[in-house]
């Protein structure tokens, strides 16, 4: 499996509803794996959206960022008690819990969707761009690759970073500027560890059926309107012939 840095937080909120002043503990584990040495537990106290004082595992004591924050931590690192019951949550928390998220969570994967579609490109080098949008996957590492004609296509191919949808799953989207050719074939190929072999999307230059019907619906609508429009047009011609001018005396 791909290694990956997870965070997962733990917090205490306090609020003094007198003065409006906050404070609060967080708690959250930084992983690679199931494996101790690749674990870092760090604990932090903020007041005010300020982070006074922090722990972490891989130091062994604690440090201060404020001025009060420094004496804090020179206090708390004299405290045997509070570092050793501090190093211990390393383990206790940590890697307990990280071996429920590897097996319920982390070891999951949802196979991407692809939408494939042509736009107007920003620049004037090509004419044409394609846009393979994918979208509802996980885990976050992913390649997609641009084929034509059955060879890969590296130049006038750009594409954003993976995208956190923040519902665990991502999204990215490549970009293939190019100059259309008769009978070419062009693929958006997505490799992905949720697949047992790359997902190819080809592109369909023809127009999809939609968005046939939508052309057809909006030139009915026009000429339906034409039609009314002339309706009324000679029906007002033929009530003004028709209209019998009365003259006026003095």
């Amino acid at each position: 499996m791909a290694s990956s840095s997870v965070s997962f937080w733990m917090l205490l909120i306090t609020v003094c509803s007198t003065d409006g002043f906050m404070q609060y503990v967080s708690e959250h584990c930084l992983f690679n794996s199931t494996e101790l040495k690749d674990i870092e537990y760090i604990y932090s106290h903020y007041y005010n959206k300020k982070e006074l004082i922090r722990f972490s595992s891989s130091l062994g004591e604690f440090v201060g960022y404020t001025e009060f924050g420094v004496k804090w931590a020179e206090q708390a690192n004299k405290d045997t008690s509070e570092l050793s019951g501090r190093k211990a949550q390393k383990e206790t928390y940590c890697q307990h819990n990280i071996g429920i998220w590897y097996s319920n969570i982390l070891s999951k994967s949802a196979p991407p969707t692809i939408r494939l579609y042509s736009t107007t490109p920003p620049s004037g080098h090509h004419p044409s761009m394609l846009v393979c949008s994918v979208y509802d996957f996980y885990p976050k590492n992913i390649k997609v690759s641009w084929f034509r004609d059955g060879k890969e296509v590296t130049s006038d191919v750009t594409s954003t970073e993976e995208m956190e949808d923040g519902d665990w799953y991502y999204q990215i989207h490549s970009h293939l500027e190019y100059t259309p050719r008769s009978g070419e074939k062009i693929s958006c190929v997505v490799e992905h560890a949720s697949l047992k072999e790359p997902l190819r999307t080809d592109w369909d230059p023809s127009m999809p059926e939609s968005e046939r019907n939508k052309i057809a619906i909006g030139a009915s609508g026009l000429v339906l309107g034409l039609v009314l429009s002339l309706a009324g047009f000679i029906y007002y011609k033929r009530k003004a012939r028709g209209r019998t001018l009365v003259p006026t005396t003095n």
